[in-house]
């Protein structure tokens, strides 16, 4: 009885998780077909549904999001193995904090898209401006709240350390990046929503392959189907994304006692 019974509640919970969009699939498709919006800017769902299998049949949507994970994981890949170690050394460095402060606000402030065009004449439109505009965008988020984590570690833990006579490296691994590891994630998860949003936009300017360049190629040829498929891939890769560094983070978080 038991295992039925986890499986009932997992598939109870499965439903309530998904009832949100289940919902919203059911209002896309009913919408159009009631003449509450006009099906020829939003065809209904199963439209849509069919667009996207004919061109996952046709090998399409498989080029077109080879291309773009190839690009967004590449430059967020190269944001994580930048930001995160230059946030640990300017969280925990008071002088080094204070001297790029002001360079950091800057460019912080400065939208990643607002230089695509920079990063365009630059760097050409080949596949170095994209992967470089991914890892600019990218950076932002893990690096300042890599700083945060670091400056907010608990003081009396890293004076009890100090006390027990920790060198630099064992108080950064035993206290520092255990406490870490939540605002970094925090900042690795918007990064990763960051990666895929800021290409899509990146390749709607001189590419010849990527989601972006589906969409935007679809909505040209007024081809709405496809640009709507195009669409909910990028969604469901984004939520697909964000939960694998939800179950990266909690692995790496398993010597947290949850409190009550």
């Amino acid at each position: 009885m038991r295992p039925a019974r986890a499986v009932g509640r997992w598939l109870s919970s499965a439903l309530l998780r998904s009832a949100a969009i289940i919902v919203l699939l059911l209002i896309w498709e009913a919408a159009p077909r009631l003449g509450l919006v006009d099906a020829t800017f939003l065809p209904p769902f199963s439209e849509v549904a069919r667009a996207w299998w004919e061109l996952l049949g046709d090998g399409q949507l498989g080029e077109h999001t080879r291309a773009s994970l190839t690009r967004s994981f590449g430059g967020f890949a190269i944001a994580v193995a930048v930001a995160v170690p230059l946030g640990l050394l300017i969280g925990w460095y008071r002088p080094v904090a204070a001297f790029l402060g002001p360079l950091l606000e800057l460019f912080r402030n400065t939208a990643a898209l607002a230089l695509l065009p920079v990063f365009v004449l630059l760097l050409g439109i080949g596949e170095t401006s994209k992967v470089s505009i991914v890892v600019y965008a990218c950076v932002w988020p893990i690096l300042l709240n890599t700083i945060s984590a670091v400056g907010n570690a608990d003081p009396t833990l890293v004076r009890l350390a100090r006390s027990m006579d920790l060198s630099t490296p064992k108080l950064f691994q035993k206290v520092i990046l255990p406490s870490a590891v939540p605002a970094v994630f925090t900042g690795i998860r918007l990064a990763g929503a960051v990666s895929i949003l800021v290409l899509v936009a990146a390749e709607m300017i001189g590419a010849k392959a990527g989601l972006g360049y589906l969409i935007n190629a679809s909505q040209f040829n007024f081809a709405i189907p496809q640009m709507y498929a195009g669409i909910v891939t990028i969604s469901v890769i984004g939520v697909a994304f964000n939960q694998v560094l939800v179950a990266i983070e909690r692995r790496l978080s398993l010597w947290r006692v949850p409190t009550s």
